[in-house]
This record gives C-alpha cells, sequence and structure tokens, in this order.
C-alpha cells in the first residue's frame, strides 16, 4: 500500500483494508486536532489508488471491510467516488462494506440521492466528527459548521439509508463548569435529532502541535479535570432519549470505558460514571492514555 504519513482510521476499521484516497483534510483548522498539520491536502489520483486496490485483490482476501483515508474522503467528487466504489466492488467482490470520515460540508454538498448512489455502490459507514452540539463550543474549536449543520448532515446520512457514527469529545469547552455543561447539554440535545447509528465519546487531550495547545501554554485554554470530564459525560448519556444507537466511550483518551445500547444500557452507563464520580472504579492512568 502507498501510504503518505501517518493514516487515521477509527477503533473499528482495526481489521479493514484501508485505501488512502485523499492525503490530508481538506479543513484542516479545527483547533483540537493535530493530525493532518505535517500535510498539504490533496485526492490521490486513480492510477495510484488502482494500484493499491490491486495489491488488496492479491493480499486482502481475508478482509471483509474497506476504510477509505485520510480524514476527508468524502470531498472526493460524486462521479469520481462513485467509479472508485465500483472498482473496489469489481475487483474485491468479498467486501461487504466501504466505510469514510466525511465531514459536515462534504455531507450537505451531496443530496439524499447521491449519497443513496454511493450506498448502493457499497458505501455502508460514516463517520462524522460532531464534536459538541454547543455552537460557542463549536466556533471557539473552529470546527466549520454549527450545530444546525451537523444535524442537517447526520440527518441526511441517515435518510439515505447509511450506517452513522458521530463522534463527540469530552473536555472540548474548557475548564470553566457551566460551559463544560452546556456543552454536554447541548450535545445530548443534536445527538438526539440526528439519531446516529453510532455515539462514539473521546476525551480531549492536547497536541503540541495544535492551536488549541498553544492557547493553554498562554492560559487561554485549561483542560477540565476529571470531576468535570465525568459530569459532563453523565449530562451528556442522561440527556440521550428517543432512539436506538450503539454507544461507545472506549477509546484509548478515555478514563474508563462504557459499551452497550441505548435505550437497554442507558442507566448501566449512568451507574457505571456515578461509580467514577465517586472514585470507586479503577480509572486509566496517565501514561496509557493517548490518541
Amino acid at each position: 500500500m502507498q501510504y503518505e504519513g501517518t493514516v487515521i482510521r477509527p477503533p473499528s476499521e482495526a481489521h479493514s483494508i484501508i485505501f488512502q484516497v485523499t492525503v490530508g483534510c481538506s479543513h484542516n483548522r479545527c483547533a483540537f486536532c493535530g493530525a493532518y498539520r505535517d500535510k498539504r491536502f490533496r485526492i490521490k489520483n486513480h492510477t495510484e489508488i488502482l494500484q493499491d486496490i490491486d495489491f488488496a485483490a492479491q493480499y486482502c482476501r481475508r478482509q471483509k471491510t474497506v476504510f477509505l483515508a485520510d480524514g476527508d474522503a468524502l470531498v472526493i467528487p460524486q462521479t469520481q467516488m462513485m467509479k472508485l466504489l465500483k472498482c473496489i466492488r469489481k475487483n474485491l467482490p468479498w467486501v461487504r462494506r466501504v466505510s469514510l470520515y466525511g465531514n459536515c460540508r462534504d455531507i450537505l454538498a451531496r443530496t439524499t440521492r447521491q449519497l443513496n448512489e454511493l450506498k448502493k455502490l457499497g458505501l455502508g459507514r460514516i463517520y462524522m466528527g460532531l464534536e459538541s452540539g454547543h455552537d460557542p463550543t463549536l466556533s471557539a474549536i473552529k470546527k466549520g459548521a454549527t450545530a444546525e449543520e451537523m444535524i442537517r448532515a447526520g440527518r441526511r446520512v441517515r435518510k439515505a439509508g447509511i450506517f452513522l457514527s458521530a463522534s463527540c469529545l469530552l473536555g472540548v469547552a474548557g475548564s470553566i463548569a457551566a460551559k463544560g455543561i452546556a456543552h454536554a447539554e447541548a450535545t445530548a440535545m443534536a445527538l438526539n435529532r440526528m439519531q446516529p447509528s453510532q455515539i462514539a465519546i473521546l476525551t480531549l487531550m492536547l497536541l503540541d502541535n495544535t492551536p488549541l495547545a498553544a492557547m493553554a501554554g498562554q492560559g487561554r485554554f485549561a483542560l477540565p479535570d476529571r470531576q468535570q470530564l465525568f459530569s459532563e459525560l453523565r449530562v451528556l448519556i442522561a440527556g440521550l432519549e428517543g432512539f436506538r444507537a450503539q454507544v461507545q466511550a472506549n477509546h484509548a483518551s478515555n478514563y474508563f470505558s462504557i459499551d452497550g445500547r441505548l435505550p437497554r444500557d442507558k442507566e448501566k452507563f449512568l451507574a457505571t460514571i456515578d461509580h467514577a464520580l465517586s472514585g470507586t472504579i479503577h480509572l486509566k492512568p496517565e501514561y496509557l492514555r493517548t490518541l
């Protein structure tokens, strides 16, 4: 495979064939994200991608899923994306699902019909970084979209029949407790309206190459303490209602894990968080937390 730089993929794509069809992220302005700071964004040409597909056809016959990297694969124009999916289907007929990261802007640039066309060609899952449903927080982290736009994008993916995984970021509103709670409440409300298939909850970690880390160094941003983070998580989980979804807060950045389904496991989630708040469960030590 021809990879440029570090390739990022969701935890649930650990066993997927990974094709790097774009390099970097076309937005690349999120204040908390350092994944693509060293990459100049471009869409790879079809010949490069075909070479990787040919390689996978020979050596990746046991892998049943494909993930299209980097951070913004849905930016590829519709005709080109359809051509790519057809090529994967033709050359890797055993693959049952193709997944990718899709940001709000690129989702909204497509109609429901266009998204459904991609679904019919094998696109089964879109990972969208919601991060927050709180407009002041989204603006502060330079996400490039409002909560309402995020909700519209998520609903469009679901209407097209595609599995939607929405990620949320604990701590991103900073150390002022009231802002953190407002962020958690608004995020729960956005998720209730979006009704994703999966909710992935991560905890903010400051990376040296990000604007947020620079702000922290200048005293303009501070991370919440653990109790505040756990309180945010509790408010977020408590506010989720009216839909079924997988909920996973088992990322390496989190201090403890929750993993189950709504609404079935909601009370179990809340009980686990309460144990964390009271100090009665084991927490991951700092040296084991990572992105």
